[in-house]
């Protein structure tokens, strides 16, 4: 009897197949995750000045912030 391996448990049966899905998904996650560009070119100046303009969506918005 003294060379009997030991019971399996719920609880350590649970923590391999935790620490087993993380493993994985962290894997799966490390392969998905490609390169990103750090070069992005900054968008080009509006031809009238741009910024705020008072246009009919605006205006309809305002109508319906009103109390």
């Amino acid at each position: 009897m003294p060379n009997q391996p030991p019971k399996a448990s719920r609880r350590g049966f649970f923590l391999t197949a935790s620490v087993a899905g993380a493993a994985v998904a962290s894997v799966g996650w490390l392969k998905t995750q490609a390169p990103t560009a750090l070069a992005v070119l900054p968008k080009p100046m509006p031809l009238k000045g741009g910024g705020y303009s008072l246009s009919d969506h605006v205006k309809q918005y305002y109508q319906t912030t009103r109390v």
